[in-house]
């Protein structure tokens, strides 16, 4: 009988890890399929330089333009599409039956904006949680609500 192998993200928006159970009963592996990081910098560290100005259109006034978004959630929408490309090309070679997500809720609404519909369709379970400090050894504990470990 095939073994089914289930891989869970467990991701926020600056970290990523990739563990792998090979189902009931085999619990988590120690070892992580795939690891990934970026260092956010602080939004004022990213937007060091002073805001543009601009003209108002009705009267001679000046004024200072805004960023059109925040860096900190493109830098981070960034990472998380980085991820989702190396979970599809492992869908795509077969690495994997199921996909569990495990992440904080705006990091796990990207996720599910980011995915195909094929690696939708092998997405199990869910968790809204952040256990991206939780060693890999006492995962197990946390995911017992979305498949069995």
């Amino acid at each position: 009988m095939k073994k089914t192998v289930t891989w869970v993200l467990v991701a926020d928006a600056a970290r990523a890890r990739i563990l792998r159970n090979e189902g009931p009963g085999r619990g988590i592996e120690r070892e992580v399929v795939q690891e990934f990081a970026q260092e956010i910098p602080p939004g004022r560290e990213i937007m060091a330089d002073r805001p543009g100005r601009g003209f108002e259109s009705a009267n001679p006034g000046r004024h200072a333009k805004e960023p059109s978004s925040d860096p900190r959630e493109v830098e981070a929408l960034r990472f998380l599409r980085e991820v989702v490309a190396y979970l599809e090309k492992a869908n795509n070679t077969r690495a994997f039956d199921r996909l569990v997500l495990v992440a904080p809720p705006a990091a796990l609404g990207t996720l599910r904006a980011q995915v195909s519909k094929p690696l939708a369709a092998k997405v199990t379970g869910e968790l809204n949680k952040d256990l991206t400090h939780v060693p890999v050894h006492d995962m197990a504990k946390h995911l017992g609500d979305v498949m069995r470990v």
